[in-house]
């Protein structure tokens, strides 16, 4: 296949995988989701709504998900707009699961190659793990994304927690300003 056939179908793919979740939004999770640029079918914007009985209930986070031209061969990266403390998110937003990593073997040995990406996953398989990371109790802690977080996970949770909840009342605040 050509390089401009391979653009043109990565671009259908991503058109039909939006379409389909501002049609029809999956009862697994709770999101708006859009297009930064109509001209951009490559750069969308994603807002996450805390998960219930979470840490994160009642928060809005926002969030960018942006493809590589490579799609879907290559996963996306997506990264949290909105300030989020979580040993798996980056200090600078940047989500760190393993949907998220690139296909084939671990050089770290942290994770098998099957929990990586595949080019079978979908924006809405994407964010089932995101959503899923947030509303799990047990943060992974083997391979930190963020140190600082993943340590007061350890040492003071009930810090780790009140700074979770002062995050996710700001996050409500600003969404309504």
């Amino acid at each position: 296949m050509s390089k401009s056939n391979t653009a043109a179908s990565n671009t259908l793919l991503l058109r039909r995988q939006l379409a389909e979740l501002t049609k029809h939004p999956s009862d697994l999770i709770c999101c708006h989701l859009g297009l930064v640029d109509d001209d951009n079918l490559y750069e969308w914007e994603i807002l996450i709504i805390g998960p219930p009985d979470t840490l994160y209930e009642g928060g809005f986070f926002k969030a960018r998900l942006s493809f590589p031209p490579e799609f879907p061969l290559l996963p996306p990266k997506m990264r949290f707009i909105t300030p989020m403390w979580h040993p798996n998110i980056y200090p600078d937003g940047t989500v760190c699961v393993s949907i998220l990593h690139a296909p084939g073997d671990d050089q770290y040995g942290y994770e098998d190659a099957g929990e990586r990406w595949m080019p079978v996953h979908t924006v809405e398989s994407i964010l089932v793990s995101v959503i899923s990371l947030l509303s799990s109790d047990t943060p992974n802690l083997e391979s930190p994304a963020n140190i600082d977080a993943a340590k007061e996970v350890r040492t003071d949770l009930a810090g780790y927690k009140k700074k979770v909840r002062r995050l996710v009342r700001k996050s409500a605040e600003e969404a309504y300003d």
